[in-house]
């Protein structure tokens, strides 16, 4: 593995409490992802991995610290800038799947490539990620047409048309089935040596661990 995609330093996020002090959900965290890699975040519910992966994600700002993505401090952008490092450097899978309903499984993932900027190619590389996740046969059925599973693919699709450097996904396998969710961890596994993505996930599902080439564990916020 090569150098690191992310590196977060001493990373913090406090919450205000009315009346009382400052929730901590994330203390002085400090870790490096590698590039091409599966990063699993493991913890249990409320251990702050959830909060932690907004932050690398830019969706949230630290309350202190510093994050880097590519080398460059990101908590020093602007939002716009921000914006559009989301927009074209990074996808996103969530455990609420947030297929827009009215689409079809092949105009979510345009969707995703029109949002990009992305104007090339668009229809071979709709075609070719929902072939990726086992749905080629299936890219013009709508999202109530699909089982949970199913639904999940689209959105692993969705989030890797744009060919990010990293996609982050939270807890992507929590409403799954045992068997569905091993398949889930397989297509990310693969993902990462065809498409070179690097993927962070969280989950507090222990069975899942293997699966990952770095994983971190954290309690009560802290990295153990």
């Amino acid at each position: 593995m090569s150098e690191a995609i992310l590196k977060t330093v001493n990373v913090t996020r406090r919450f205000p409490v009315a009346g009382s002090e400052d929730f901590v959900a994330v203390n002085g965290v400090s870790l490096e992802i590698p590039r091409g890699c599966l990063a699993i975040l493991k913890g249990r519910s409320g251990s702050g991995k959830t909060t932690l992966m907004n932050m690398l994600g830019a969706l949230d700002f630290p309350s202190d610290g510093q994050i880097f993505f590519c080398g460059e401090d990101i908590t020093k952008w602007s939002e716009a800038k921000r914006e559009m490092l989301r927009r074209e450097k990074i996808g996103f899978v969530f455990q609420s799947v947030s297929l827009i309903p009215m689409m079809s499984a092949y105009e979510n993932v345009e969707f995703a490539l029109r949002m990009a900027g992305i104007k090339k190619n668009r229809k071979e590389r709709c075609e070719e990620c929902l072939k990726l996740v086992g749905l080629g046969g299936r890219m013009h059925h709508m999202p109530q047409e699909m089982s949970g599973g199913e639904q999940q693919r689209v959105a692993i699709a969705r989030a890797m048309a744009h060919r990010p450097g990293i996609i982050f996904a939270d807890e992507p396998t929590a409403e799954l089935d045992s068997a569905t969710a091993v398949n889930v961890i397989n297509l990310f596994r693969e993902m990462v040596e065809k498409e070179n993505v690097t993927i962070v996930m969280t989950t507090h599902d222990t069975s899942l661990m293997g699966a990952g080439d770095v994983v971190f564990e954290l309690e009560d916020g802290r990295l153990l």
